[in-house]
């Protein structure tokens, strides 16, 4: 068996790989991975529109040697195959270089290790030129030249990672100053999102500051763990003896959060397009608001999310991409999930359907009854035994008919195609208002006027206290209305 060496022309490989489809964001976010594995806590990005646009970021991480950075610009320098630190978020070999130069032709990258200081450049238009890899090598006074260095030359090691000649960020922009700072807002939402839990400082994770210009990055929870009820507790699914962490989450109703929450669980795309499975690969966020084909997205299921943890050692049977950006779930985990789906969206559906409430305990008197047809349909009345109602029975037939009939006409038509389209949309619906202690007492001490004695005092304060909304004074009919007929 004979062989040739067939090494891959550079030019065109370097031309191919600019088209693998990142996004500047991801791109971005890819360059952040390196930071991270390499112990950075503060990582900070500039970009300059004018003039000689640029993107730097500079972390201080652990930084690199000459011959280290050699590797690190060498195209595939780690086997994916290989068995990676436990916290390191590379994968291919590959994002330094394929990330930076899908957004520019110029890629420097300077780095500080215990006080040696270099500096490697791949210019694409050079490598035309010689039609070979030639990685440029930079001297001293060029490294000094590159944008933050004087902040890399105080720490004791860091890396810069400079973009320029930004032509694919440039082309078919009119205004580019404009669109590269609107560009660089949809960098900052996508980084507080995808490293939220680095920017967190959740237990156990070195916390990190990613900076914009000198403006702090803050975290997205997506879950907004502190208000949402985790519905199980943590199922850990094991595969080669390794452990995927599944963690659901039901998010409150619209109606429990603040205009800012809601915005920051929901975004442009709204809740119900955020919701399903947020794939984590060593605590970074890979691939969001998916159900894997597992279910479908739907208005009921809208405030379920699951956190999914995998390992890095699992990779291959998550088909991992070169930007990280897909994953698909190998069988055995599917089948695992499919039955964590049955639960949470139930509780999806509690949540949206009640909001909040327990409307179908019988135990309470609600002001509205849901009532399911023969036909499988289901109708909305006005409870007749609500107690406000009842005490209206002293009214004249003729009233009581009338009554009636306002009743009908308010069940027969409720605005729903309306009330649906302001309940998807995400924004708060203002109808219940919560009716101050006072008012309560006035109406209250109304009811039981009427009383005839006190057996049906009694009887009357036994229902209130189980009667929306009076339920939630039940201390204030105890104390004020019970204690008063006790000392009569």
């Amino acid at each position: 068996m004979r062989t040739i060496n067939l090494p891959p022309y550079a030019p065109t490989l370097m031309e191919s790989t600019r088209a693998i489809g990142y996004s500047l964001e991801a791109a971005i976010a890819d360059i952040i991975d390196n930071s991270i594995t390499a112990q950075a806590s503060t990582i900070n990005i500039k970009f300059f529109p004018v003039g000689q646009p640029y993107i730097s970021i500079l972390d201080n991480g652990e930084g690199m040697t000459g011959d280290e950075l050699n590797v690190a610009m060498q195209y595939g320098s780690k086997n994916p195959n290989e068995e990676r630190d436990s916290n390191d978020l590379g994968r291919f070999g590959l994002g330094l270089k394929t990330a930076s130069l899908s957004q520019c032709r110029k890629l420097t990258v300077i780095s500080l290790k215990n006080g040696e200081l270099s500096g490697r450049r791949w210019d694409i238009d050079y490598v035309l030129q010689t039609g070979e890899w030639s990685l440029i090598i930079l001297e001293d006074d060029e490294i000094k030249q590159m944008p933050q260095f004087s902040e890399l030359s105080t720490y004791g090691n860091g890396t810069i990672v400079v973009w320029q000649n930004l032509d694919r960020l440039i082309i078919g922009e009119i205004d580019f100053v404009t669109s590269f700072g609107l560009k660089m807002d949809i960098v900052r939402e996508h980084l507080s999102l995808v490293f939220h839990r680095f920017l967190s400082g959740e237990q156990g994770l070195k916390k990190i500051d990613i900076f914009i210009n000198n403006n702090n990055v803050k975290a997205t929870d997506p879950f907004l763990a502190k208000k949402s009820i985790q519905l199980m507790d943590d199922e850990s699914i094991i595969i080669r003896e390794q452990s995927v962490i599944v963690r659901p989450y039901i998010l409150p109703h619209t109606s429990k959060l603040s205009e800012s929450e809601i915005k920051e669980l929901g975004g442009k795309d709204g809740l119900r397009r955020k919701q399903g499975f947020y794939v984590y690969r060593n605590k970074r966020l890979l691939v969001w608001a998916t159900w894997f084909r597992l279910m479908r997205q739907g208005e009921l299921s809208k405030l379920a999310r699951v956190q999914v943890d995998i390992p890095n050692s699992l990779d291959d049977l998550w088909a991992l991409d070169i930007k990280k950006s897909t994953a698909i779930p190998p069988e055995e985990i599917r089948k695992n999930l499919g039955n964590i789906i049955e639960k949470i969206s139930e509780g999806s559906k509690r949540t949206w359907t009640y909001r909040g409430k327990k409307e179908t305990d019988d135990s309470k008197i609600h002001i509205w009854n849901r009532i399911r047809t023969r036909q499988n349909g289901i109708i909305y009345r006005i409870n007749r035994d609500y107690p406000l109602l009842e005490k209206l029975q002293v009214i004249s037939v003729e009233a009581k008919q009338l009554l009636e009939q306002l009743l009908l006409q308010i069940e027969g038509n409720l605005p729903l195609n309306s009330l649906y389209v302001d309940l998807i949309s995400d924004e708060r619906v203002e109808n219940e208002v919560k009716i101050s202690e006072d008012a309560t007492i006035d109406i209250l001490t109304q009811l039981l006027s009427g009383c005839r004695n006190n057996f049906e005092r009694e009887e009357l304060l036994e229902r209130l206290v189980v009667t929306e909304p009076f339920l939630e004074y039940k201390e204030v009919i105890n104390c004020k209305f019970k204690g008063a007929k006790q000392n009569e």
